[in-house]
């Protein structure tokens, strides 16, 4: 069972008022809460849905059971970054599956976030983004599935903020930019996108943060989430990721030099920013 306290911040609100107005959760998880009379209070006695409490309160969150289906690795290193009750931020490196594939399959981020967890008494850890499997850097992880539908919402609706570093072949003329071409499936590949007419919209910014003779260091934002976003929108104006073969580049690694070095949203829960940094100097110097 998976339990915290959150203090009430507004005045005269009730139980429904906090989770449709503040918390912004779905009427299905709504109805699941109050079948469950999962919200408490320090008593443990279950509070009432239209009684108005002060500012103050406290509320005791009392979820069910609740497990993920990921293998627990045996031996595993986890890179945590943050964490909280309700969370983890870790650094997935590169060459490394964020999830796997099929039924059972083990050595990917998620069996190592699930056996930390286990080591934690808990069974419950699901990814709110995923990073390629070249790509290295930081992802979001929910510890609860109340976590998971406010992130997943935030995600959707752009509250989330991912950065990256990029170190591109070439030396990139402008400062900054943005790219905003849609992106969709390349029918003579089965993994590789390309930029199409009829994909879907996406759209990516770059800035200028570093230059040599043969090769630009880049700070880009997502502002959409497609597959490959970053390497098909560089590769498609000539610049692309060195080491991504993939998408042209003529520099070959192990894996391309694409790292999600900063993580910035206000905490659905507590509403703190939470910024974590993690540059690609610092993770690669491990």
């Amino acid at each position: 069972m998976t339990k915290f306290t959150y203090t009430l911040q507004d005045d005269n609100i009730t139980i429904e008022e906090l989770l449709r107005d503040r918390l912004d959760i779905g009427k299905k998880r709504m109805h699941e809460l109050r079948m469950a009379k999962a919200i408490l209070n320090e008593q443990g006695e279950p509070l009432v849905w239209q009684h108005h409490y002060p500012a103050g309160t406290k509320l005791v969150f009392q979820l069910p059971f609740e497990s993920s289906e990921y293998v627990p690795s045996e031996k595993y290193h986890l890179d945590v970054r943050y964490e909280d009750d309700h969370l983890l931020i870790v650094n997935k490196p590169a060459g490394m599956l964020t999830h796997p594939n099929e039924d059972g399959q083990t050595g990917t981020l998620m069996n190592d976030v699930t056996a930390y967890m286990v080591e934690k008494g808990a069974t419950y850890a699901e990814h709110i983004h995923r990073l390629d499997q070249g790509t290295s850097g930081l992802i979001v992880i929910a510890k609860h599935s109340m976590m998971k539908s406010l992130l997943d919402r935030m995600l959707e609706e752009k509250k989330i903020l991912r950065f990256y570093e990029a170190i591109v072949e070439g030396v990139v003329k402008e400062n900054h930019g943005s790219i905003k071409t849609a992106i969709g499936r390349d029918r003579h590949h089965p993994t590789r996108q390309v930029v199409s007419k009829s994909g879907k919209p996406a759209v990516t910014h770059f800035e200028v943060v570093g230059k040599h003779p043969n090769f630009t260091k880049l700070n880009v934002v997502l502002e959409t989430g497609r597959t490959h976003q970053i390497r098909v929108h560089l590769a498609s104006i000539g610049y692309p990721v060195v080491g991504d073969t993939m998408y042209g580049a003529i520099t070959r690694s192990e894996n391309y030099q694409l790292h999600a070095f900063r993580i910035l949203f206000v905490h659905p829960i507590n509403g703190e920013e939470i910024k974590v940094e993690y540059p690609m100097e610092q993770a690669f110097k491990k």
